[in-house]
């Protein structure tokens, strides 16, 4: 894969497109919404859904680390789909998330999914996550500078081959990034859509994820 470098906040990032933002120099890896557990969490509310959606999250998580080794994980809120979602971790999945909270220090920015501690994760629990120039929190706030955030689940469509392709995608300016969810089983909310648009009123760009590469193109002032 090859990742986009992104020039933020006087810092040099990288935007993977498996979904990830990395920061090099101080050995961060950042991901948004997770929501582990959501099958399980529609299973309780009698609405069935193949329940392999945190296996498959981190099955693409675990690559990621091993790609980046990154010293720092900081999970953008979110990160299970209710406040009991830990709890329900298969014992498989609850010891993979365990390796890899003791190979990098996870940092867990709470959501409005998880506005609480999980209990029986290893990292710590925050609100906001502050790291030299860069704001790492769940859901963007207006005036915010250098800030990194996820909640809105940004997707984008493209016209290919006579017809239009839909996929998650990042939105950045000069001010903040906002990340695509990274959970499987995770919608996702238009970059034209209002409650984005109006987070970039001078416009900005998306970087759409493909298979192996990025792609990026203007958004227009709102």
């Amino acid at each position: 894969m090859t990742a986009a470098p992104l020039h933020f906040a006087g810092e040099r990032l990288m935007l993977d497109p498996a979904g990830a933002l990395i920061w090099p120099e101080a050995g961060l890896l950042a991901v948004a919404d997770l929501h582990l557990e959501k099958g399980s969490s529609y299973a309780k509310r009698g609405m069935l859904l193949p329940p392999w959606d945190t296996r498959a999250t981190l099955d693409r998580l675990a690559l990621l680390l091993r790609r980046w080794q990154p010293r720092i994980v900081v999970a953008l809120g979110d990160s299970f789909h209710d406040g009991e979602g830990a709890a329900r971790l298969p014992e498989g999945e609850l010891a993979r998330l365990a390796a890899m909270t003791g190979f990098s220090r996870f940092v867990w920015v709470m959501g409005n999914h998880d506005p609480t501690p999980q209990a029986g994760l290893g990292g710590h629990f925050v609100e906001d996550y502050v790291a030299g120039p860069l704001l790492f929190r769940h859901q963007a706030r207006r005036g915010a500078e250098g800030e990194i955030s996820g909640h809105f689940h940004p997707k984008a469509a493209v016209p290919a081959r006579g017809c239009a392709v839909s996929r998650p995608c990042f939105v950045t300016d000069q001010r903040r990034i906002v990340l695509p969810a990274f959970g499987a089983y995770t919608g996702g909310l238009d970059v034209r859509d209002p409650a984005i648009a109006r987070l970039f009123p001078r416009g900005g760009r998306a970087f759409l994820l493909g298979r192996d590469r990025l792609f990026s193109f203007a958004i227009g002032p709102r």
